[in-house]
């Protein structure tokens, strides 16, 4: 399995490999665009939390020289000098931080600001995963750039055997209705189209929300009850009383199946909203909410 993942990823790449480790090369970004880059990047910086993570995952967070707002993962990543959030960034921090490279994401960063860097002569290498499987490529993906391609395809291995365990344990059983609440007020899910669905996908349940039109749609109280979920997960940036209050009030409606079986559960968004090596756990989690009976080993 494990030679198969390497040959899989590997043969994904459609960029080159750094020759010597130090001469120049281009490389492809994920939305086609060509990025030049004269030696390996030393001085990173980071246009989402996500892409923090990636980097320090691979043990190159010496390298980081900037990071986004809510980049608090590991906690050493929230010293970093702070660029602005990935929606709104500020591109004269970014330039005055010299950085060799920059690693953006299409999902939220501003295509301006790219332009704007490139036209500074910075290279910015943009990101697009949109599943739980192009996660762990995007690792390997940030590896390559960085000149660490077997250190990264090691650790991209290790997320892809756990991802297929997962997969393999809940094969075969029933696929409980999931409903994924990810945000309070108003009451927000996500469809078809997002990580999350792919997380609930592979942890061995059916998204309530998965077939709604827009992307994160606000959910009634009665589309809930009509939905008739068997698990309920609450997925939610809001922490402390109000977090664990979402949970009390559904706790309330006992026509739910997932409230009338006690399986209404809190999880930490962190570990599902973003497209990092964290979100395997965030998964491993969830297939045990779904899957409760599954025989799990911890």
């Amino acid at each position: 399995m494990g030679r198969t993942w390497r040959i899989c990823l590997l043969s994904a790449l459609t960029f080159c490999i750094w020759a010597g480790g130090s001469q120049g090369a281009v490389f492809t970004d994920d939305i086609g665009r060509k990025v030049a880059l004269d030696q390996v990047p030393r001085r990173i910086v980071a246009l989402a939390p996500s892409i923090t993570e990636i980097l320090y995952f691979l043990g190159l967070g010496e390298r980081v020289v900037g990071v986004t707002q809510f980049s608090s993962y590991p906690p050493e990543a929230a010293e970093k000098p702070k660029v602005g959030s990935y929606v709104n960034l500020n591109p004269e921090k970014i330039i005055g931080l010299s950085p060799d490279l920059v690693i953006g994401t299409a999902d939220g960063n501003p295509p301006a600001v790219v332009d704007l860097l490139e036209r500074a002569g910075v290279p910015v290498f943009v990101l697009n995963p949109r599943n739980i499987r192009q996660v762990i490529k995007a690792l390997v993906t940030v590896g390559e750039l960085c000149g660490v391609r077997d250190r990264a395809v090691g650790l991209a291995e290790g997320l892809s055997r756990r991802v297929d365990a997962i997969v393999a344990k809940t094969a075969g059983r029933a696929k409980p209705i999931v409903f994924l609440q990810v945000n309070l007020k108003p009451i927000m899910a996500a469809n078809g189209t997002t990580f999350l669905n792919d997380l609930i996908r592979l942890a061995g349940g059916v998204n309530m929300t998965r077939d709604e039109p827009v992307t994160y749609p606000r959910i009634s109280l009665e589309a809930v009850i009509r939905g008739r979920p068997e698990v309920i997960l609450i997925s939610s940036m809001d922490r402390d009383g109000a977090f664990a209050e979402a949970k009390r009030q559904w706790l309330r409606w006992t026509l739910i199946p997932a409230v009338r079986n006690g399986r209404v559960h809190l999880v930490d968004s962190d570990l599902t909203d973003r497209p990092s090596p964290r979100i395997v756990r965030g998964l491993e989690i969830l297939a045990r909410y779904i899957h409760p009976d599954a025989g799990w080993d911890d």
